[in-house]
C-alpha cells in the first residue's frame, strides 16, 4: 500500500468520565519527526504517544494535538481544616462574649475564611489514563492512514501512467536510433564521393569509421537499463512498505541513463525525445517526494 506523506485523522470518544480528542496531521519531511500539544499533566505519556505513531508512520512531519475534558466526574477535591475551622469558631464566640452581641456563627460563615477549605486536583488513575487516551489515539491513526492511503493510490497512478509514456519514449529511441549508423554510413559515402570525385573509395575505411560511430552513439545498454529500472518502478509500487526512498534512488537512475542517451545521440528527433523523458522524470520525482 502505498502511502502519501501529507495526511489528517481525528477521533473523540468519551471514556472513563473524560471526552478525549486526538487530532493527527502531517506535511513533507525526510525523516519521521514527532511534535505535540497535550496537557501537562499528561506530559508522562508524551514518549509513550511518539512511539504509538512511529510504530505506523515511518516519515513525516507529525503533528499530535490532545485535549480532555470532563464529562461524568469531577478532578476536583475539597477538604476541610477542621482545626482551623475551631479555632475561628473559639475566636468569634470569644469576640461576641467581649462586645455583648449576638453570635450568630454558621458553617457558612466559617468556610469564607482562610484557608478552612482548599481544593487540589484529584490524583488521577495514570495507566487507565494512558489506556483511554492510547485508544483513541489508535483511532484517529486509522483514519489518519486511509487518508494518506487515499492520496497515496491517486500518486500511485500517476506515476504509473508517466512510466507508461516514457516506456513508449524509449521505444521510439530504440527505433530511431537503430537507423543511424546506416544513416551515417550513407552520408559518409556522399562527402567521399564529392571529396575523391571518380577516385575509388576504401570501403574498409568508411565502413571502420561507422564502426568508431556506432561504439560511440550506441544506446542499447541505456535503453535496456531504462526498461528495466522501469520494471523495478512497478514492482516497488506494489510493495506493502514505505517506498519513498527507493524510488527517489531508482527516480535519479532514471534521470542518469536518459543523461547519458541525451550526450550521446545528437540525432535532433531523439535528443526531443530524450527532452520528454526528462520532463516526466521531473514531474515523478515531485510525486514520489510526496510518498512515505
Amino acid at each position: 500500500m502505498i502511502l502519501s506523506m501529507t495526511g489528517f485523522g481525528r477521533a473523540s470518544e468519551v471514556r472513563g468520565g473524560r471526552e478525549i480528542t486526538v487530532e493527527l496531521r502531517s506535511v513533507n519531511a525526510r525523516y519521521f519527526e514527532y511534535s505535540s500539544r497535550i496537557p501537562r499533566s499528561c506530559s508522562y505519556m508524551d514518549g509513550k504517544l511518539k512511539k504509538l505513531l512511529n510504530s505506523r508512520i515511518s516519515r513525516g512531519k507529525v503533528e499530535l494535538s490532545l485535549t480532555i475534558q470532563n464529562v461524568d466526574l469531577t478532578d476536583t477535591v475539597v477538604s476541610v481544616d477542621l482545626e482551623l475551622a475551631r479555632s475561628y469558631q473559639q475566636a468569634l464566640c470569644e469576640l461576641a462574649g467581649e462586645l455583648g452581641v449576638k453570635n450568630d456563627l454558621s458553617a457558612g460563615m466559617l468556610a469564607r475564611f482562610p484557608d478552612v477549605l482548599t481544593t487540589r486536583h484529584a490524583d488521577a488513575d495514570e495507566e487507565q489514563l494512558w489506556a483511554d487516551v492510547a485508544a483513541v489515539t489508535e483511532q484517529a491513526l486509522d483514519r489518519f492512514v486511509e487518508m494518506r492511503a487515499v492520496e497515496g493510490e491517486k500518486m500511485k497512478e500517476d506515476i504509473l501512467s508517466r512510466l507508461v509514456f516514457i516506456e513508449e519514449c524509449v521505444g521510439r529511441i530504440e527505433a530511431q536510433s537503430a537507423g543511424r549508423v546506416e544513416s551515417y554510413t550513407q552520408r559518409l559515402y556522399e562527402k567521399l564521393r564529392v571529396l575523391l570525385e571518380d577516385r575509388n573509395i576504401d570501403d574498409a575505411r568508411v565502413l571502420t569509421e561507422a564502426a568508431i560511430f556506432a561504439d560511440k552513439t550506441a544506446v542499447d545498454e541505456e535503453t535496456v537499463r531504462l526498461r528495466s529500472h522501469i520494471a523495478q518502478y512497478r514492482a516497488i509500487l506494489e510493495m506493502n512498505e514505505p517506498v519513498g526512498r527507493k524510488l527517489d534512488f531508482l527516480t535519479q537512475e532514471l534521470n542518469r541513463e536518459t543523461n547519458t542517451i541525451g550526450s550521446k545521440c545528437q540525432d535532433l528527433d531523439i535528443t526531443r525525445v530524450v527532452v520528454d523523458v526528462k520532463a516526466e522524470i521531473e514531474k515523478i520525482r515531485e510525486q514520489i517526494q510526496n510518498l512515505e
